[in-house]
């Protein structure tokens, strides 16, 4: 736990705010306390909500002036316990939620931090647009946090993470200066991009306040199938067929093991088991184009070559919009079907996509060597080599002895990703969780590099000072 806020701060940063601006309130500061897995709980003396960039700007000031930590939290959807105060300020961005500007010749949309994710998609829509950054939980998740972990999701394999989908930001840096960089420019090539070191920066460089975003054409042709197959190898050679014979109209490409398909069978309300017979390993495959019809006929031509090569087993296309939603649905519901069985060792790692079957069949065989019974839950981007590698304790065991032993199997795991020229965080980031951790994996060189640009930025270290080395 950090040291206590001084009262003179307190006093000061409710001046800066008014009413309405903070609260002190225990039952407005509980969700706001506890990771939404129960993972994390924390604490914190104040929570700021400001409305305006200069409401952000007075309550850093003050803060940096003081010495004050500060944990910046979003729609509070973080996995790894970045958000989660431990003693600090909790500065929320609830209350930054206007869309600034839109804009279809530049194709960009200005949204301040605490707007969500579904808000962005409803704005862009409005305008005859998209913005290609799909998440289960973004209903709740906002710009900023989306922003400040270099958010990923279920469409990298076409349009890359969210530093890809990000023209400009403004920010306030941790001395409470405005920096005011919403440019929509595709290019600019004027020395370092402060943006980008702000994206994934999980808020230790300063609080991302508004984003422009860039936006796409709306498709006019989309077709969604789930594919049963007999591993992961198979989905593999599919997904590069796929890529060869669409020209890039790969819009997702997501693997799940059955283990997956039958929690959410068993835990999910209103899922139904996507094919006729059961199948070891699914494919959620999406394709979409800007020519009518176009999707549709490549995904029927492309299930059929696969059948006939017995790369594929069965598969079904969505002929609606809510059948595609109910195949989504078993991938979106993946994590939630999981809950119920208790304790799990999560991984959200990342390996060449050429890797991703040997790292599926390594890790396996490590694991059940290591907690023998336990149950293996596999799913994730294989488009972009995003593997989220869950172990759940064995039916019937011990949560609290499964749990023990979290840190010592994810070491394990870990290890084989990192053989393999992998990362222990694909999208998810460091946060609380992973941050010591990661020093195992990265060099001394790296860590002295990416400490040397936060003191320069943030000398007091008062920003998220939990996370990130």
């Amino acid at each position: 736990m950090t040291a206590p806020v001084p009262a003179d701060v307190l006093s000061r940063l409710k001046a800066v705010l008014g009413e309405g601006g903070w609260s002190q309130d225990p039952q407005r500061l509980a969700p706001k306390l506890l990771e939404w897995r129960d993972r994390w709980s924390g604490e914190t003396p104040f929570l700021a909500l400001p409305r305006t960039t200069a409401d952000v700007a007075a309550v850093v000031g003050i803060c940096f002036e003081a010495g004050t930590p500060i944990t910046t939290q979003g729609g509070n959807t973080g996995l790894v316990g970045g958000q989660i105060p431990m003693g600090e300020v909790l500065l929320s961005t609830e209350r930054l939620r206007a869309i600034r500007e839109s804009d279809a010749f530049d194709d960009v949309l200005v949204a301040e931090a605490g707007v969500t994710l579904s808000a962005v998609h409803e704005a862009a829509a409005a305008m005859n647009r998209r913005f290609p950054l799909g998440l289960a939980s973004e209903g709740s998740a906002t710009v900023g946090g989306v922003v400040s972990t270099n958010a990923g999701g279920t469409q990298v394999l076409r349009y890359g993470m969210t530093r890809n989908l990000v023209l400009g930001l403004e920010a306030v840096m941790p001395n409470g200066e405005v920096w005011n960089g919403l440019k929509r420019l595709r290019k600019d090539n004027t020395g370092y991009d402060l943006k980008q070191l702000l994206i994934g920066a999980e808020g230790t460089l300063g609080v991302v306040t508004a984003a422009a975003l860039k936006l796409y054409p709306v498709m006019a042709s989309r077709a969604v199938a789930m594919i049963g197959l007999e591993s992961p190898a198979a989905a593999l050679k599919l997904l590069v067929r796929a890529k060869d014979e669409t020209g890039g109209a790969v819009e997702a490409f997501e693997l799940m093991g059955r283990l997956g398909v039958d929690f959410a069978l068993k835990n999910i309300a209103g899922t139904r088991d996507p094919l006729a017979g059961v199948h070891p390993w699914y494919v959620l495959a999406e394709f979409s184009s800007g020519e009518p019809g176009s999707a549709e006929a490549s995904m029927e031509r492309f299930l059929a070559s696969g059948l006939e090569d017995g790369l594929i087993a069965d598969a079904a296309v969505a002929q609606t919009d809510s059948q595609a939603k109910a195949l989504w649905a078993i991938r979106e519901n993946q994590s939630p079907a999981q809950k119920p069985e208790g304790a799990t060792w999560k991984h959200d790692v990342a390996v060449p996509v050429s890797r991703v079957a040997d790292f599926l069949a390594e890790a396996d065989a490590a694991m059940r060597a290591f907690a023998p019974g336990c149950r293996i839950a596999a799913f994730g981007h294989m488009g972009d080599g995003n593997i989220h590698y869950d172990v759940l304790r064995a039916d019937g065991g011990s949560d609290a002895e499964h749990s023990a032993r979290r840190d010592a199997g994810s070491r394990i795991v870990h290890d084989i990703v990192a053989a393999m020229g992998g990362s222990i965080s694909a999208e998810h980031g460091l946060g609380s969780m992973k941050t010591e951790e990661a020093r195992r994996y990265k060099s001394p060189v790296e860590i002295e590099a990416l400490s040397a640009i936060r003191r320069a930025l943030d000398p007091k270290r008062i920003m998220n000072p939990r996370v990130l080395f």
